[in-house]
């Protein structure tokens, strides 16, 4: 990623491949395999490159507001599935057993042209990443972050993006994680919320100009 003359999909095949090496002794082609979001913010000659690869988003505070980058194929693969996780409370019997039929239907479906594509044991997945550019000028700062916590925004609709941002300049990603984990605390069974779980995990990376 630090020659700026090369792709940030090209980098990221080349990080999937470097790590898929170190373990010459697991089977990698199980559709278990562990497998991770990605989202890269890159500045280079007066704009910023970005790579999104599944749901973990990158979002510009700019002259015309925000603007969300974001990867949701996810999404349109078994609908079905995910709306019968969501109809159980977290932390039952019912949840459990309809999440574990999605994340086995998910796995048959993970980085092939009929599913969606995430950072896993296999480089050609980079090459269907979401990727571009955005001039520097204007942008005053950006957030690179998980969705376990833009769902503050998307999800929970308790915060807007100029709040997220408020809260990232003037107490940091740490605050913006509590802030996540206090609203989940509100509803620590799904009720409000239907989700996979009371909380997933949560990052956030932040660059001003």
């Amino acid at each position: 990623m630090a020659d700026l003359d090369r792709p940030l999909t090209d980098g990221l095949a080349d990080a999937l491949e470097r790590v898929a090496a170190a373990h010459p002794g697991c089977d990698l082609s199980d559709p278990g395999t562990p497998s991770a979001t990605v989202a890269i913010l890159r500045h280079k000659y007066g704009v910023l490159e970005h790579l999104v690869l599944a749901d973990s988003p990158i979002v510009f505070d700019g002259p015309d507001g925000h603007t969300v980058i974001t990867d949701l194929r996810v999404d349109d693969v078994l609908p079905e599935l995910r709306a019968e996780v969501e109809s159980h409370q977290t932390h039952t019997s019912g949840h459990r057993e309809a999440l574990q039929r999605l994340v086995l239907a998910q796995r048959q479906v993970r980085n092939t042209p009929e599913g969606y594509w995430v950072a896993a044991s296999r480089p050609d997945a980079a090459q269907h990443a979401l990727t571009g550019t955005t001039p520097l000028r204007g942008i005053r700062s950006a957030a690179v972050m998980s969705d376990g916590v833009s769902r503050l925004v998307t999800e929970y609709g308790t915060a807007t993006w100029a709040d997220v941002f408020k809260t990232l300049q003037a107490d940091g990603p740490r605050e913006l994680i509590e802030t996540v984990r206090k609203t989940e605390a509100t509803d620590p069974t799904g009720i409000r919320w239907p989700r996979y779980k009371s909380g997933d995990d949560a990052t956030v990376a932040y660059c001003q100009w």
